[in-house]
């Protein structure tokens, strides 16, 4: 383990830095950005992780252009570079973020011989409109979204704060350790869009031990901590457009193809698709746009849906049933289909010896935190992508849960946590570092 007075100055540390990390999480809820147009929290990361002394890598340097899924059109992408430099994004970093390439990455390198771990952080908001009453603590307090529509509803500005704590505390140590440290801050998280991007411009080509990590979901209360999660969906983030015929919806209707029907006809026909004996399985619709008015046969319609798996192959069943399922309805009503894959994550296993060094290191810690091996995710996540290539090289990875108390469920307008666990989830995560760092034990 780490020697005792690194803790002790890490513990020293966070108690001097904790209303900065609550004020970060503040600013990020309050400028919330949906994935590839995170231009205003890229480059305030950017902005600290430089002024706290790392090596600081943004926009193509750390992603992959031609990987990323899901990406807005440029007349979006530029609206939101516009309104980040409105908002006090620093052009530096813009300038460098070319089409929506939001990753940041803060890199220390300590000059000596050692292993290289990698923390990942997600920046990402979601297209959520917020509550606006006075029971809702962000609302009360004054750090509401100002963005109407958008909102950080599962705890990413959190995560962001988490990694900027976790820059300065490690920045502040005397010592300078074995190894190096990376500190990976992704966008378009939600939809599982930024991480291949990020896992194929070579990110974590070097990288030896990854850790990443999320607050709440299966995990409460605050002061609870998992090493390490189960049951990690696979994903697929579908789009599917429907053509027809326009007609006038009395004269003429037997002339139209209607496409809403085609649309609500795969909706339901979707509900229907076989269970899988590999294991659990999800289908969701989460959107359906058709037609133009009362009195025309609709020509269009946009269906924005998901399967999820419980393994990567079951998961590519799921893809498979929703493609042959598609096809099949728009030939019944004589439309044209057109499927579009936006987004994936994959399944991957938690390293049990990671875990348990995560296990040893909370309890070295003194703190009363109550420490499990594992909690079930029983959702997709796409730092899957990361976990998958470290472990490909030989390398290890684990995905931890820190718990809180919700104020409502995870992509809900009233989503709500407990700032303490943002502390907790900092002095973890540096003590962490400090004991791959520091410690003889290269794991």
């Amino acid at each position: 383990m780490a020697e005792r007075h690194i803790q002790e100055n890490i513990q020293k540390r966070l108690g001097q830095i904790a209303p900065a990390i609550v004020a970060w999480r503040r600013d990020f809820h309050r400028h919330p950005e949906v994935g590839w147009t995170e231009f205003r929290t890229a480059s305030l990361v950017a902005d600290v992780l430089e002024e706290v002394g790392f090596q600081v890598l943004v926009g193509q340097e750390v992603m992959n252009l031609t990987s990323r899924m899901g990406v807005p059109s440029e007349v979006v992408i530029a609206k939101a570079r516009e309104k980040a430099l409105k908002n006090g994004a620093n052009l530096k970093w813009l300038d460098r973020m070319v089409d929506g390439c939001t990753g940041v990455v803060g890199v220390w390198d300590t000059g000596k011989p050692g292993p290289t771990i990698a923390l990942r952080f997600d920046m990402d908001a979601l297209p959520v409109h917020e509550e606006a009453t006075n029971q809702h603590v962000p609302a009360r307090l004054g750090f509401r979204s100002e963005i109407e529509g958008q909102m950080h509803a599962c705890g990413h500005d959190g995560h962001t704060a988490i990694g900027l704590g976790v820059a300065s505390i490690l920045s502040s140590l005397k010592e300078t350790g074995c190894g190096r440290i990376k500190l990976i801050f992704q966008p378009a998280e939600e939809g599982a869009r930024g991480a291949k991007a990020m896992v194929e411009a070579g990110v974590v080509s070097d990288v030896d031990l990854f850790v990443c990590g999320h607050i709440g979901l299966t995990a409460k209360p605050t002061g609870l901590i998992a090493t390490g999660v189960t049951r990690f969906f696979a994903s697929t983030k579908i789009d599917v457009t429907i053509k027809g015929v326009p007609a006038h919806a009395a004269l003429a209707p037997e002339k139209g193809k209607n496409a809403l029907l085609a649309a609500a006809a795969i909706t339901l026909q979707l509900q229907g698709i076989s269970r899988h004996s590999g294991g659990d399985t999800r289908i969701n619709v989460g959107m359906l746009e058709a037609g133009e008015g009362r009195n025309i046969i609709p020509s269009h319609a946009k269906l924005t849906l998901e399967t999820r798996g419980v393994t990567n192959e079951v998961n590519d069943y799921m893809t498979e049933e929703v493609k042959r399922i598609v096809k099949a309805v728009a030939m019944m009503y004589n439309v044209e289909e057109h499927i579009e894959i936006v987004g994936r994550s994959i399944a991957a296993p938690c390293d049990e010896l990671l875990m348990n060094r995560v296990k040893e290191v909370a309890i070295s810690t003194g703190r009363e935190w109550q420490v499990v091996d594992t909690l079930p995710f029983d959702a997709s996540e796409d730092a899957t992508y990361f976990m998958e290539a470290v472990q490909k090289r030989g390398g290890l990875a684990t995905y931890t849960l820190f718990g809180t108390e919700l104020s409502a469920t995870h992509h809900h307008h009233a989503f709500d946590y407990s700032e303490e666990t943002l502390l907790i989830a900092v002095e973890l995560l540096s003590q962490l570092v400090a004991d791959v760092l520091f410690s003889e034990v290269k794991v």
